[in-house]
């Protein structure tokens, strides 16, 4: 009995993540409100009936696969990071890296917006919490590298500017010459 407790638990596994890598394609493709569990189920190799067997709700899929999505965009912008040398080269290339993958997808920020006031709306701000934490996190370490004096209140003051733009980036963009004055006048140079 105990000998196939891991292959059932290994295969609830692997069809949970199925149902979540179909959810990230209908996010993505379809935006918050066409993703159903019937658009899941037509994505991935599973019926409906297993999608609502897997899962209590689109809503806890939905989390997962909006966890997944920014997991994959915090490591691309430590690559980005890491690409370069100098500190504030550091977090300039963040910022470029995560303004430019909206900007080549404006549909990932409409997804984004959707999203949090979706988890707004349903009471669940933990589930936006964490992904917050992970920008911050990476913001945070970026600062502290920076001859700043709270690396942490930094963090907070860039992730807020760093929204704050996404969100004007979508109605008017702005020259990247002018984002980085920007960010230069956070004081992130001293």
């Amino acid at each position: 009995m105990t000998r196939t407790r891991p292959v059932i638990d290994n295969n609830r596994r692997g069809k949970r993540q199925q149902i979540i890598d179909a959810a990230k394609t209908v996010l993505a493709r379809d935006g918050l409100a066409g993703c159903t569990a019937r658009a899941v189920a037509d994505a991935s190799p599973l019926t409906k009936s297993a999608v609502h067997y897997y899962f209590d709700d689109i809503h806890q899929i939905v989390d997962l696969a909006m966890r997944e999505h920014v997991t994959a965009m915090v490591a691309e912008l430590r690559r980005a990071a890491d690409a370069e040398s100098e500190p504030a080269e550091k977090l300039w290339a963040v910022v470029r890296t995560y303004l430019a993958t909206f900007a080549d997808q404006p549909n990932a920020a409409f997804l984004w917006f959707e999203y949090w006031i979706d988890t707004g709306r349903r009471r669940s701000a933990e589930a936006i919490a964490v992904t917050l934490e992970d920008m911050r996190a990476l913001l945070a370490e970026l600062a502290a590298r920076l001859p700043v004096d709270d690396p942490a209140a930094m963090a907070h003051t860039l992730l807020s500017w760093l929204l704050g733009t996404l969100v004007q980036q979508q109605i008017r963009p702005q020259d990247p010459t002018r984002l980085r004055r920007e960010l230069d006048s956070l004081n992130v140079r001293q």
